[in-house]
């Protein structure tokens, strides 16, 4: 029997506090949290960007003693084939075929006798460093440990980085900003040391480093300075270093404000040294990187000027929360992780494509995206109404289509499978998993549904028709009609949302039933909407998909699953199936006793310590939607969930550190507690907590 879910109970309400009419001051919160340091954090750095650019800096405000991260959109590189027999070429690679419900299916998965090719479509292409910046102390070899008075300051409100020190009794101040619009970071240096020549400029560029899936905390070889080329072309206040990494080639142009000389320090390496004319005391150079030379900002005043514009415009408009961080403690961290992760979002997750799990800090899988997390770097972005960072990457899979529908018709599917883990090309490279998972099929339908909610009119509908047909046609496909239960199964083979289960046994996960149903539930309604005809099949598969699995009274991972709540493999991963209320609305099928019930066994027997940093906001969603704002703030700051003192998630055993879908995650599920969704306006916090509120965009 179905249980209605109801309205929120009369003591759920009076706990609800009102929300101000004033408007928030929001730039004395935001600068309460600039990060003030007086070292270096061993792997993560202080970072100027602009969500396609990010400049990562140790306590000197360049990367004079890490060398931290430069890295881009654009940067990739390929290593060179490889000369194995029959393995040379992109096409030699083949693939596996899998029994899918009677019929062979190749997907696209390494293959044991074409080991070399496989390997080499999954690390390429990959991200590379684009360049290392660093003070040039005349030739010394000073480390930081010999500098006193070390502070240093990120202003959260302009995007800035200033950062001071003594070296042998005299100061040196370097301040640290990027471009809003160009790859561009530009930088001022203030110190007696400029007058002598004793102080200076370092430019060291690195070879790719290609081998490793998770290169952390630095990116790039500087040691293998024979695998490539740089050259110099030097003016009079400018230069242009043109960095070729066998067919990757870009320039990195620098302009300075005084008279300078720049000159490599050695035929032997790729390193660069920029010495002020004698005499001055203050030095600003910007660097621009581009992959042809580019046109970049004639002075450091004027990107700080463009920047700081930048950064009070992005603070100001879209939602914004103001906790009780003067009378709570749970408050104040919750407050200093949601500022700290706007900024690092915006520098991080905000580009052309979709981010990658470490964004612009260093390289997880190769520097590759992964399309099932597309969500959670995206979604926070409609719920906080910052519609312009969400448009800058959510056309991928416009752009993706034509990968997608291939894909799809390789495996005889209709439609366009999306893939997982993308190049920008839109190539998903081999993978068991990668080929085998679902569950990020139906994400344009929640990002095309919640753009209708904001926007509902012909234009929203003409962008993503092309994208829903196709997916859903996909799903419709994909669904396979068992006759003996009269219904449609999904798999298998297929990984779930916690990719932890033998693929040839996992049917009818919980979350992606529902997932697979709003799906095809918004496709007809876009059509519907268009006054075009639906699809049989969509419906069909819609309405007969099989039931939710329930086993105790409780709905557990996927159907048929064995001693899921004491299998210390199963319940040590996502816990995917509270997706089911929390992320997604109510499904038609969906019993909130049932649920309320999984929910206690989750807390009860999930292994918390193992969980990845998006797990906790899926936890605290769910907790919010059943009216418990104690229990999802106390997910968000578990002690599993942490959040390093510069506000990097920290990525636990099995990912690099920064994890961002964790950010991203936690902004989403503040967002809903904020904003509320149907049924509903929030904000849902802990009782007793006065909570202010603007311009969140309420949620399904």
């Amino acid at each position: 029997m179905l249980i209605s879910i109801p309205l929120v109970s009369t003591w759920l309400l009076a706990a609800l506090t009102a929300v101000s009419n004033c408007e928030i001051d929001r730039e004395s919160i935001v600068r309460q949290f600039n990060l003030r340091l007086n070292q270096s954090h061993p792997y993560s750095p202080l970072q100027v960007g602009n969500g396609n650019f990010a400049f990562g800096a140790d306590v000197s405000g360049l990367q004079s003693f890490l060398p931290h991260n430069t890295l881009s959109s654009w940067g990739w590189h390929n290593s060179s084939l490889p000369t194995t027999p029959n393995q040379t070429a992109v096409s030699d690679f083949t693939g596996q075929y899998w029994w899918t419900h009677g019929r062979l299916v190749n997907y696209n998965q390494p293959n044991p006798a074409e080991k070399d090719i496989s390997q080499w479509l999954i690390a390429n292409p990959h991200r590379i460093n684009l360049g290392r910046i660093g003070l040039w102390f005349g030739g010394n070899n000073v480390t930081e440990d010999e500098l006193t008075n070390r502070t240093q300051t990120l202003d959260l409100w302009e995007g800035k980085i200033s950062s001071s020190f003594s070296w042998n009794g005299k100061s040196v101040v370097v301040k640290t900003i990027a471009s809003p619009d160009t790859d561009t970071v530009a930088v001022t240096i203030t110190s007696e040391y400029l007058k002598n020549g004793g102080l200076g400029v370092f430019f060291d560029f690195p070879y790719a480093s290609g081998k490793n899936k998770f290169d952390a905390p630095f990116v790039g070889l500087f040691n293998a300075t024979s695998n490539h080329k740089t050259m110099l072309r030097s003016r009079k206040k400018s230069a242009t270093i043109t960095h070729t990494l066998d067919a990757t080639a870009y320039d990195a142009e620098i302009r300075w404000s005084d008279q300078g000389q720049i000159k490599r320090t050695n035929n032997e390496t790729h390193q660069y040294v920029l010495k002020p004319r004698k005499g001055c005391e203050t030095f600003a150079f910007t660097a621009t990187f581009a992959p042809t030379a580019a046109n970049s900002p004639n002075s450091f005043e004027e990107v700080e000027k463009s920047a700081t514009a930048w950064w009070n415009d992005y603070w100001s408009s879209g939602a914004f929360v103001s906790l009780p961080i003067s009378m709570n403690s749970s408050a104040k961290e919750l407050q200093r992780r949601i500022i700290l992760t706007q900024y690092l979002l915006a520098v991080n997750g905000a580009g052309k494509d979709p981010p990658q799990e470490s964004g612009l800090v260093n390289n997880g899988w190769y520097g590759k995206a992964h399309l099932e997390m597309t969500f959670w770097h995206l979604a926070h972005w409609t719920v906080w109404n910052k519609w312009n960072l969400y448009d800058r990457s959510i056309e991928v899979y416009e752009r993706f289509l034509p990968s997608s529908y291939d894909r799809a018709k390789h495996q005889g599917y209709q439609g366009a499978r999306i893939g997982k883990m993308f190049d920008p090309s839109g190539r998903s490279a081999p993978g068991e998993i990668n080929s085998l998972l679902i569950w990020q099929q139906p994400h344009p339908m929640w990002f095309a549904e919640n753009e209708w909610r904001k926007s509902p009119t012909q234009k929203t509908l003409q962008k993503w028709d092309r994208v829903l047909t196709g997916v859903a046609d996909f799903m419709a496909s994909y669904a396979w009609y068992n006759q003996s239960t009269k219904v449609y199964d999904l798999g298998p083979p297929m990984y779930p949302v916690s990719e932890n289960t033998n693929p040839n046994q996992t049917i009818n996960p919980t979350f992606e039933l529902a997932y697979w149903r709003f799906g095809l539930d918004v496709a007809t309604k876009w059509k519907t909407r268009q006054h075009m005809v639906v699809p049989g099949s969509w419906r069909t598969v819609k309405e007969n998909l099989a039931p939710f699995p329930i086993q105790d009274n409780a709905y557990v991972l996927y159907e048929g699953v064995e001693d899921m709540w004491t299998s210390p493999e199963i319940a040590s991963d996502h816990p995917g199936f509270l997706g089911l209320y929390g992320w997604l609305p109510p499904d038609p099928r969906f019993n909130v006793t049932v649920f309320q019930k999984t929910v206690e066994k989750v807390y009860a027997s999930w292994d918390l310590a193992n969980l990845y940093g998006w797990d906790f906001p899926l936890m605290a969603m769910a907790a919010a939607r059943l009216g418990d704002g104690e229990q999802a703030v106390r997910w968000l700051l578990d002690s599993n969930n942490q959040v390093n003192e510069l506000g990097m998630p920290e990525g636990g055993n099995r990912v690099a550190t920064p994890y961002f879908p964790a950010s991203a995650g936690m902004l989403l599920a503040v967002g809903m507690m904020a904003g509320g969704w149907d049924g509903l306006e929030g904000p849902v916090f802990p009782e007793g907590w006065e909570v202010e509120v603007e311009g969140f965009q309420t949620s399904m």
